[in-house]
């Protein structure tokens, strides 16, 4: 298990918008008496998306105040899954898929991509803060390997080139259709279309 720390800059406060105050009311309400530290992943993903990507030490101090836990409960659990980001990400965060399927059909082009991109160096935001890129283990679809996550969608089929038209559509802006890049398949079903269960078998 790698080692993870919040990052050394911190900010004084944290607070929920309005919409988010209802949101985590709603949340906490879900669970019996006794029970309202269930609600505590929920809360810090929501408090992540609303700071632009990533969890702080006040956002752990307001979260842990309203579950009634010690913020080294909250803190703990913020450093153990690692979809909580603890450091600054940028607009965007690539998460590479570098496991064996992504691996063999070609990953390491893609994060080649992003080294040229946006930083030669993972979890490091782009100097124009748009974007940092990190890699993941397995991101579950791997019959359209390789492939990136992108906030809550996934880009597959990828490879060098495709990657690097993806991070220049996000840093101008733009936000490409997800799912398979250049290939004709629905979903996961084989390039060019059905072959089974089509009655032409």
């Amino acid at each position: 298990m790698s080692l993870r720390r919040l990052h050394p800059q911190q900010p004084k406060h944290f607070a929920w918008t309005a919409d988010n105050a209802l949101w985590a009311d709603r949340q906490i309400a879900k669970y019996p008496p006794g029970r309202q530290a269930s609600a505590v992943v929920p809360l810090l993903w929501r408090a992540q998306e609303q700071n632009g990507g990533h969890v702080t030490e006040p956002m752990i101090a307001l979260i842990a105040q309203q579950l009634g836990l010690s913020r080294i409960r909250v803190l703990e659990i913020a450093t153990f899954y690692t979809m909580f980001n603890l450091k600054p990400v940028g607009q965007h965060l690539i998460q590479v898929c570098t496991t064996t399927p992504c691996m063999l059909r070609g990953s390491a082009d893609v994060v080649a991509a992003c080294k040229k991109h946006i930083h030669p160096n993972p979890e490091t935001v782009s100097a124009d803060g748009k974007m940092s890129w990190m890699e993941v283990e397995c991101l579950g679809a791997c019959v359209n390997a390789p492939l990136v996550q992108v906030e809550d969608d996934y880009y597959e089929d990828l490879d060098g080139p495709k990657t690097e038209a993806l991070i220049e559509a996000l840093r101008k802006g733009q936000r490409p259709k997800p799912g398979p890049q250049g290939i004709n398949r629905l979903n996961s079903a084989p390039e060019g279309g059905a072959l089974t269960l089509t009655g032409k078998e």
